[in-house]
């Protein structure tokens, strides 16, 4: 277990509501919903494994907090980052100023010293161009630990910032735009409307809409079936809730779970009901969203995670999402997990070497993520597999 008390300037809390008074800064500075306390706070409640706990650890200088790394620890003592498979972007918090290298460093060595009692800790969504990337992981080498980095997912997106909403529309393809154009007459005729939730004294009405859409679409069960319900509480409550509905009579028949904060809306969770498929009221819906969130300033539109075909109809830039393998080598279990991870990585490299061009094998980004950790083993909700005819829904 990670001991409450101080090493090397690093603390340990087990709650938010214990962590030192400078922290809520530092979560605000993250500049992302994803790093936010009240993410975090419906993570902890909602959306951790069996038997797993958060921790929190707290980088000290002069008497203040200067870094947060969210964890969470198994019941067996395992660590790794605090995130599951709704998480979009992960990385340690720090203070915002001119030496944010030198913290980075300072808090990989010290969680490397902390590591240094485990033989293996993961950190998972992490921007790979995260500016303070290098500087931890030097921290982590320098604290005795062996660091590899895998391609987990990537994150679709476009700057939309100051656009129309005709504006973004004419940069998108002409069948996605001929699409919207029969969709949008239908849907008038059959007098379909759209709603958008977002003030804490509707989010009950909203979350059963949500809910009577998912039991209704073709996804699987929710992993953490409260997850997403306490998600649209937390939000509301910051007013950084979107929650759009699709209704045909008094029936839902799409919904989307929108996130915008900090300039950049982010979609969650997308569902339609299979009943109502041909009309395309995902797609309808996306386009209404978008249309209000710019209305509301948007500066980015972000489909979140993983690289689903029908994310390139209305995002045109990709960024990569990246995992840490943290191992101690000089443990027998750390040593066996850096080896299959090397010979892992080495035989997929081959394999792709001697695959024929334009063959799935020969895709770099199918680089496959080593054995998952806590967050990961017991979460596994990859988006299901896109209809072609509902551009829409993830």
């Amino acid at each position: 277990m990670i001991a409450d008390g101080c090493a090397d300037g690093l603390i340990a809390c087990r709650d938010l509501e214990d962590l030192p008074a400078r922290c809520q800064a530092l979560f605000e500075n993250g500049r992302d919903f994803c790093l936010g306390a009240a993410w975090f706070r419906n993570l902890v409640a909602n959306g951790l494994p069996p038997g797993a706990r958060a921790c929190f650890g707290v980088l000290m200088q002069d008497g203040e907090a200067a870094a947060v790394l969210p964890l969470q620890q198994s019941a067996t003592g395992a660590l790794a980052s605090l995130t599951n498979c709704y998480t979009c972007l992960y990385h340690p918090l720090i203070a915002a100023g001119d030496h944010g290298d030198a913290l980075a460093r300072r808090l990989g060595r010290a969680i490397g010293r902390l590591g240094l009692r485990r033989p293996l800790m993961r950190l998972e969504c992490l921007p790979a161009d995260w500016p303070a990337l290098d500087a931890f992981i030097e921290g982590l080498r320098a604290g005795g630990l062996a660091v590899r980095h895998f391609e987990q997912f990537g994150n679709w997106y476009e700057p939309v910032g100051g656009r129309l909403w005709e504006e973004y529309l004419a940069a998108r393809p002409g069948s996605l735009r001929e699409l919207l154009r029969r969709r949008g007459r239908r849907m008038r005729q059959d007098g379909i409307r759209f709603e958008i939730i977002a003030a804490p004294q509707d989010v009950a009405r909203g979350i059963a809409a949500y809910e009577a859409v998912y039991r209704r679409s073709w996804k699987p069960c929710e992993p953490f079936p409260r997850f997403n319900a306490g998600l649209m509480r937390e939000a509301a409550r910051a007013r950084a809730l979107r929650l759009g509905l699709c209704w045909r009579g008094d029936a839902p028949i799409a919904a989307q779970l929108w996130i915008l904060a900090h300039g950049r809306a982010v979609v969650m969770k997308l569902a339609h009901d299979e009943a109502h498929r041909a009309l395309s009221p995902g797609t309808w819906l996306t386009a209404q969203m978008i249309a209000r969130l710019l209305q509301e300033g948007a500066a980015e539109i972000d489909f979140g995670r993983g690289d689903d075909p029908y994310k390139r109809l209305w995002a045109g830039r990709r960024r990569q999402r990246i995992g840490l393998l943290i191992v101690d080598p000089r443990r027998p279990g750390g040593l066996l997990s850096l080896c299959r991870h090397d010979l892992g990585r080495a035989f997929r490299a081959a394999r792709r070497r001697l695959a024929r061009p334009g063959s799935p094998e020969a895709d770099p980004r199918r680089e496959r993520a080593p054995s998952p950790g806590i967050s990961a083993r017991r979460c596994r909700c990859r988006p299901a597999p896109f209809p072609a005819a509902e551009p829409g829904a993830t």
